[in-house]
């Protein structure tokens, strides 16, 4: 029973492995840096037209897409590991909404940022422009978010769930930790929280080292 994920290091398969992992789940990835080549994107065709990651593909031969999805799914199916609220409990409502809020409003951007040319041509002022204009739009994201939410121990109270590992690696990426910090001080105290995780150490190191940060 063995799972296939589509991801690359430091990119929005990591929050999914990161939950496989801590759910105890077997599974593989396939390295696919879909924003480096035409090559690299085409390694994912077969399980995602989009030619886009992360890809997950179950067991039994089925396809899941799209980020949100599959960590709200992996929450679902395994209520064993306490990775997200049931539909029955108080915090579903708000879970939904910050999980949708995420790729939506957020990891959205980088598809533009990853090739600036897809929506702006080949002009140079212009990419950098789009780049600058996306970068603040990232941070004004991360404030509203932090004005909106109300942090315990976790983002949903006393329990750790796949949405604090989706916004612990999303606010790893552009404008980085520095920025997230400045504009989202309640979220930040719980994504340190979550780096720390003793059960996700080896894990962090492999995937996603935090050497690398500012």
């Amino acid at each position: 029973m063995s799972f296939t994920l589509y991801g690359a290091a430091g990119s929005g398969s990591v929050p999914v492995e990161a939950a496989m992992t801590l759910i105890g789940l077997d599974y593989r990835v396939i390295e696919a840096v879909t924003w480096e080549s035409e090559s690299e994107r085409d390694k994912v065709a077969a399980v995602n037209p989009m030619r886009q990651i992360p890809a997950l593909v179950l067991p039994g031969g089925e396809t899941l897409t799209e980020s949100a999805a599959i960590l709200i799914w992996l929450a679902d199916s395994y209520p064993q590991a306490r990775l997200g609220p049931s539909i029955d409990d108080p915090r579903r409502a708000q879970f939904l909404r910050w999980m949708s809020f995420i790729p939506a409003a957020i990891y959205s951007m980088f598809w533009v940022r990853d090739v600036p040319s897809r929506l702006v041509g080949d002009d140079a002022t212009a990419q950098a422009e789009l780049k600058r204009r996306t970068l603040e739009r990232i941070a004004d994201c991360w404030r509203i978010m932090d004005s909106q939410i109300t942090p315990g121990r976790f983002l949903l109270g006393d329990d750790l769930s796949v949405l604090d590992l989706y916004v612990a690696v999303a606010s790893r990426w552009t404008p980085r930790r520095a920025r997230f910090t400045a504009e989202a001080p309640r979220m930040a105290k719980v994504v340190r929280r979550v780096d720390a995780l003793p059960a996700l150490q080896a894990f962090w190191a492999e995937r996603f080292p935090f050497e690398d940060e500012p």
